[in-house]
């Protein structure tokens, strides 16, 4: 059995947690940095989610700018609204990432935040993305790369069992956060800055917020990559002192031409 300091379920407020927590406070500050956003301008925060990161880019462009969320989750819509109703320059619409419904060179900021590591086809959104921006606008994209994922154990052929289901089987996109500025620069992008982020995890409780430990490991059973006795192992090695696992998420600063 599982030790209990691992969560059993994926809790609803995951994605506000993780931008509370220091990890995602840290590049999250850097993400807006680079985003140079002056007031009056219209920002597009791609896959906003329940709306974290739209009061901050609010603050930037000020009343007379605009700031625009787009999610294709209807309960993160309605959570982004409930969280911005009090900042009038903001407005959350459901909508699908690959196809905003946004004139050409319509906008001058855009962001994605862990987003394309989830989309159907990043090129799609990425050309989108360039599409929507106008001449000179600036995009960054906050993405990771969990083929970076990895964790410590005495057992070397368990731990990469795992972190090989995780890149293999939990993301669509495991691989993007590497792929990133090619994909850019094939769709029209100046690639101008590229800012490695590598989350370091000392102890198996904050981990397990961001990495979901037990529920991976569980799946992972499921699907063939650990046995029973593998996932019993693991979690009560990870569970003890000694921890450590890290994973690294790129920034990669754009400008359309």
């Amino acid at each position: 059995m599982a030790p209990s300091i691992f969560e059993t379920t994926k809790p609803d407020d995951y994605l506000l947690r993780l931008a509370a927590s220091d990890l995602g406070r840290g590049y999250k500050r850097l993400a807006l940095a680079e985003l140079r956003i002056t007031p009056g301008q219209i920002v597009l925060d791609l896959g906003c989610g329940p709306g974290a990161d739209l009061p901050d880019y609010a603050d930037a462009t000020g009343v007379q700018g605009r700031v625009i969320g787009i999610d294709n989750d209807p309960r993160t819509v309605i959570q982004a609204r409930e969280r911005t109703g009090a900042l009038p320059q903001i407005h959350v619409e459901q909508g699908d990432v690959h196809r905003v419904p946004l004139a050409d060179h319509s906008v001058d900021r855009i962001h994605t935040d862990r987003v394309l590591q989830h989309v159907a086809d990043p090129s799609d959104v990425l050309a989108e993305a360039r599409r929507l921006l106008r001449p000179g606008g600036r995009a960054v994209f906050a993405e990771p790369d969990w083929d970076t994922l990895i964790i410590d154990h005495p057992d070397l052929t368990i731990a990469r069992a795992y972190t090989r289901f995780v890149s293999e089987q939990v993301v669509r996109n495991a691989c993007i956060g590497r792929q990133l500025p090619r994909l850019a620069t094939d769709t029209g992008f100046a690639v101008e800055k590229i800012v490695p982020i590598t989350a370091l995890f000392a102890d198996a409780v904050s981990a397990d917020k961001v990495l979901g430990l037990q529920r991976t490991t569980e799946r992972a059973v499921r699907a063939g990559y650990l046995t029973d006795q593998d996932a019993e192992a693991l979690l009560r090695d990870l569970a003890a002192e000694p921890f450590f696992a890290s994973a690294t998420l790129f920034i990669v600063s754009a400008t359309a031409g």
